[in-house]
């Protein structure tokens, strides 16, 4: 058990609060709602299934939160000396049998929950087949970004996997599950939707550059250094941007198509303080700042495209 510290939380029910972590359950359904957005767009909207589908983006999410916080209290890398904060299991309020038991049931309710959105939405064998080996590996992703004896986690491939399972497979499996079918224009905004959580995801690790490195956690913002990892933020912003405009351009008629660039204003002024800030403590309240301009963005893309 750690030490308890001035900062730990007063009952258990923080406790799981701050390890359940329900602000970064918004980025989970942007996703979602961006799938269904298209949806919309091609006038193939299923409520049900989007209701679905917000409910098992969720529960993975959660799944993920949990595991994290399992994965690196057992492997020591959230220590003290780290400028984000300490969950649970770090200050001593939640026990590893605990959070095994909290992370199996998660697992529980997502089954159910993949389970359920499988059986409304789908109805060819193949279809069933093929989300029940995108749920199992969106499970199994959640899981292993730092459980297990080699966490993809640790060896910066975190960026990909949120890029492939919080983009390109939340919102194009949302709208394949709408439409029964899959359309390429799915994929520019789901890109820039995966690229938008991989900012997030940027920062957090930007803001632990150096408690992960002296830990062997080797994000990939470790593994690019505090000046590469800035500018590679600074890249997947614009591209997320870039695939939002091409979309706009192209394959909307109106400007309500182009609401997103409400958000670019903000956008501009995170990429530059991300760039001034020099040291973690700076580099802290970024990561909210992030995860607000992220959902801007979504929204008023999704917005737009309802409006469309």
């Amino acid at each position: 058990m750690s030490t308890m510290t001035p900062c730990t939380p007063t009952t258990p029910t923080r406790a799981w609060l701050e390890s359940l972590r329900p602000k970064t359950l918004p980025l989970a359904f942007a996703s979602i709602v961006m799938g269904s957005a298209i949806a919309s767009l091609q006038g193939v909207f299923h409520p049900l299934i989007a209701l679905l589908a917000l409910l098992t983006a969720g529960c993975l999410q959660i799944l993920s939160n949990l595991a994290n916080d399992y994965g690196d209290a057992e492997k020591g890398s959230d220590t003290p000396d780290r400028v984000g904060p300490l969950r649970g299991m770090q200050k001593g309020m939640i026990t590893a049998a605990q959070m095994k038991r909290a992370i199996m049931l998660t697992i529980a309710l997502t089954i159910v929950c993949g389970i359920a959105l499988i059986a409304v939405a789908c109805h060819k064998p193949s279809d069933v087949v093929g989300f029940l080996i995108l749920g199992l590996l969106s499970i199994g992703a959640a899981i292993t970004y730092t459980v297990g004896t080699r966490p993809y986690g640790y060896m910066g491939l975190g960026d990909i996997s949120v890029l492939i399972f919080f983009g390109w497979i939340s919102v194009a499996g949302t709208f394949y599950l709408q439409a029964g079918y899959f359309d390429w224009i799915v994929m520019l905004p789901a890109t820039a939707t995966g690229l938008l959580s991989t900012a997030v995801l940027n920062i957090n690790n930007l803001r632990d550059i150096e408690t992960d490195s002296a830990n062997g956690k080797n994000t990939l913002a470790v593994r690019l250094g505090p000046v590469n990892a800035r500018r590679y933020h600074t890249i997947i912003l614009s591209a997320a941007s870039l695939c939002l405009a091409i979309f706009s351009a192209v394959h909307l008629h109106h400007w309500t198509g182009w609401l997103f660039l409400l958000a670019l204003p903000m956008l501009a002024v995170h990429i530059k303080r991300v760039n001034h800030a020099k040291t973690s403590m700076e580099v802290r309240p970024l990561l909210e700042h992030m995860v607000k301009a992220a959902l801007l963005t979504n929204v008023l893309f999704a917005v737009g495209l309802l409006l469309n």
